[in-house]
């Protein structure tokens, strides 16, 4: 028993310095952020769907009682994700802040109390905890399903731009520490959702792999490929004795470079089209 708790403690620890790391990496977003003093382009719900996660896993753990790593890693989640959400609101635009607020009406104040209300008066403790995991476990899920945008993006553009490569690996680490902490503790809420995140870790790294060094191609619009011909078409409709006389009327003349040349081609052109209208 003292070697099963003390492997889960492990995991536990791995679990809470790799999500510590992850929840640091969108410090260079913030970053620049602060140095372009706006923060439009970017957007608000990933940091307060965070919020809203961290809040609820640890109520859940609180309610477990012996699962205090979840409360640690959280607890610092929660902090971290309510500064990121400060900065993104005092930096962005009047609409950005309009709609960082409802979200996080709906989520952080709404949806929290709709859930801790209607669980924590629950006479059976076990069943708020079942009731409570099962919430915790659905939208944890839903979390993980997210990345789906991301990998549709990659294989759709052919770039792995919007997809670090090192980010990729810590949550797949964090995937996996976090799936043996649950399984030890024989707790399917937390073991459950982190196999889904480990099979989207892999699916990143594979896209990784192999669109990391695809050539870009550039996707020519139809209508400029259409008018592009049709410019050719034109040239090729006119004389060669025509492209030959405007060359001629422009081009100096490399045996006089004073430009005497090209006023004397200029002026044959000129006496020979009045030749030809007399």
């Amino acid at each position: 028993m003292a070697l099963h708790v003390s492997w889960a403690f492990v995991f536990g620890i791995l679990g809470n310095v790799v999500s510590f790391l992850v929840s640091l990496a969108p410090l260079p977003t913030f970053y620049q952020i602060y140095k372009k003093r706006t923060s439009e382009g970017y957007q608000s719900i990933p940091y307060v769907v965070s919020l809203f996660s961290a809040m609820l896993w640890i109520y859940y753990a609180l309610l477990k009682k012996d699962a205090m790593l979840l409360i640690t890693i959280n607890t610092f989640c929660v902090f971290i994700q309510t500064f990121y959400i400060v900065v993104y609101f005092y930096y962005g635009p009047k609409k950005e802040k309009l709609v960082t607020m409802k979200l996080i009406l709906l989520f952080n104040v709404f949806g929290f109390g709709v859930i801790f209300f209607s669980t924590f008066f629950l006479k059976n403790p076990l069943i708020r905890l079942q009731i409570l995991g099962y919430i915790c476990m659905g939208f944890a899920l839903c979390v993980f399903v997210a990345p789906l945008g991301i990998l549709r993006k990659v294989i759709k553009t052919k770039s792995v731009e919007y997809m670090p490569f090192t980010l990729s690996v810590f949550l797949t680490l964090g995937a996996v520490m976090w799936f043996f902490y649950g399984l030890l503790l024989k707790d399917i809420n937390i073991a459950v959702p982190n196999v889904l995140g480990f099979i989207f870790g892999i699916l990143q790294m594979i896209l990784y792999a192999i669109y990391k060094n695809y050539s870009k191609k550039m996707v020519e619009d139809p209508k400029l490929q259409l008018s592009a011909q049709q410019v050719v078409v034109d040239v090729v409709k006119l004389g060669s004795t025509t492209v030959c006389l405007e060359v001629n009327a422009v081009g100096p003349n490399p045996n006089n470079g004073d430009g005497s040349g090209e006023a004397q081609s200029i002026k044959t052109n000129n006496t020979t089209d009045a030749s030809n209208k007399v």
